[in-house]
């Protein structure tokens, strides 16, 4: 497997504090990473070094195949773009002026990418309103679109979706994969949404206490964190003929229960087995959730 990033032992000190303590990680080319903590967990600390905005205190990262203190780094981070905690606009310039600045700081040739960068983002409508009477979902998508003007393969997300309305959390989430998908751009997004961070990721890393506690595929995820709808039913023969005509995976715990895995809704699950003359008496979710796989992990409660 190829990878854009990959740490070993990276540790960041505040004079006693240890914000990374020996972390380690691997991002796969081409994928949308989930980094999952609790506050002080150490997740903006390393975007923050991986950005270049501070230097580790010992410990090593590559990107694109360049070391950390080799000099190419500077280089290698052109192929980046990230918006870390909040987005750097310039409130009293418009949409299209904000991302005219950027292309000048970037030195780049001409304007010619910018309605297309606007476009990207579904901003390209906004006219002469200055950023600064933006919703906040318009500001994140603004400073996502300033993170793109270099034409990035890598984009870093500090908590996007932070204090998003539900309709503006659909729009985000859109927008990355979309990005990931149809410009084939490996995104790494720290959230602490985590139901909204399991639609999007197709990988996670776990930290806690600075520390990479686990990465794992969402393939794996799935498979550690198996959704079933426990359903109790007056005939558990009927049940096994009617889930079996239905191609649905089930496993019988009792002569009247069984867990069923499927994405189907419980409502319409329960409609299909009557309609095969199975009566569902009582149905309860059982699933492990992100957040509580995270608990089960590194114990206690809260993330960030």
């Amino acid at each position: 497997m190829e990878y854009v990033l990959t740490a070993h032992g990276l540790c960041k000190n505040y004079r006693h504090f240890k914000a990374l303590n020996g972390l380690s990680l691997s991002v796969p080319k081409g994928s949308i990473y989930g980094l999952v903590g609790r506050n002080g967990a150490g997740k903006t600390t390393l975007i923050r070094l991986i950005s270049g905005l501070q230097e580790p205190t010992s410990g090593e990262y590559i990107l694109y195949g360049v070391y950390n203190d080799e000099r190419g780094i500077n280089k290698a981070r052109r192929r980046m773009g990230a918006v870390v905690e909040t987005p750097s606009i310039y409130g009293d310039l418009t949409a299209e002026e904000n991302i005219r600045e950027q292309y000048m700081i970037l030195g780049m040739p001409s304007f010619d990418g910018v309605k297309e960068v606007l476009r990207l983002v579904g901003l390209e409508n906004t006219g002469k309103k200055k950023a600064k009477n933006f919703s906040l979902g318009m500001k994140q998508r603004l400073g996502i679109a300033i993170a793109l003007c270099g034409d990035p393969d890598l984009l870093i997300l500090d908590e996007p979706v932070n204090g998003l309305d539900p309709q503006g959390i659909i729009e985000m989430r859109e927008l990355i994969l979309k990005l990931n998908r149809e410009r084939m751009i490996t995104v790494i997004i720290s959230s602490h949404i985590l139901d909204e961070l399991s639609k999007l990721a197709t990988h996670y890393g776990f930290i806690d206490g600075g520390r990479m506690v686990k990465e794992i595929s969402a393939e794996e995820l799935e498979a550690a964190c198996r959704k079933c709808l426990r359903a109790e039913v007056d005939n558990i023969n009927s049940l096994s003929v009617a889930l079996d005509e239905m191609q649905v995976e089930y496993n019988v715990v009792s002569q009247t229960k069984a867990d069923i895995f499927c994405n189907m809704s419980m409502t319409k699950l329960v409609t299909e087995l009557a309609e095969r003359g199975c009566q569902v008496i009582s149905a309860s979710e059982k699933d492990e959730s992100l957040e509580s796989y995270f608990i089960s992990l590194v114990g206690g409660e809260g993330h960030e």
